[in-house]
């Protein structure tokens, strides 16, 4: 975990945001300025909702605090989970987090194949037993697309291989009767 390098003092940062919310709309574009506005709510709802989301995991149901390890429960959110990537203070290093970015999504049964550091390319291997068309293979990439930006956004893109052929099933036939005649025998009278 990083800690910052100096405390923030909110009221100085509050009035820093004050101040070049107000020199844009003074002496800037009025586009540029309220869309520097809408940023600036944007994140104020994004930290607000995670730091809600933290006092919540750590009260447990009903405001309580609970007895269990409230750091799994952080790291597990995935909104939280985000925050702490964000500002590079996630205790778990990349392929835990990969790891625990897969498990949220585990009803679409995938296996890890590697990662790619150099191009980000994380490929996995369909291990269900689905149909086999494209829209199960886009939805499971999609939802493990989901995950990795929350838990590890190291992660660039998603490849996801079909799973290997298994062999054909056969159909095996119930057998000939006993006493009961077969093939060119049957037209046969005694």
């Amino acid at each position: 975990m990083t800690a910052p390098t100096h405390p923030v003092n909110a009221e100085q940062t509050g009035r820093r945001i004050e101040d070049v919310l107000d020199r844009l709309a003074t002496h800037g574009d009025p586009a540029a300025a309220a869309a520097a506005e809408e940023l600036v709510r944007s994140l104020m709802d994004f930290y607000g909702s995670g730091l809600a989301r933290i006092l919540q995991l750590l009260s447990g149901p009903g405001g309580r605090r609970t007895a269990g390890e409230p750091l799994s429960a952080l790291l597990g959110d995935e909104l939280v989970a985000s925050l702490l990537v964000l500002h590079d203070l996630h205790p778990e290093d990349r392929d835990t987090r990969i790891a625990r970015a897969l498990d949220t999504v585990r009803d679409h049964a995938l296996e890890l194949v590697d990662f790619d550091e150099h191009t980000g390319t994380l490929r996995l291997r369909s291990a269900g037993e689905g149909c086999g068309c494209a829209a199960t293979g886009t939805a499971s990439q999609q939802a493990v697309e989901d995950a990795l930006a929350c838990f590890a956004p190291e992660v660039k893109t998603v490849d996801v291989q079909a799973a290997p052929p298994q062999a054909p099933l056969l159909q095996i036939g119930t057998g000939p009767q006993s006493g009961a005649a077969v093939g060119p025998t049957a037209a046969r009278t005694p």
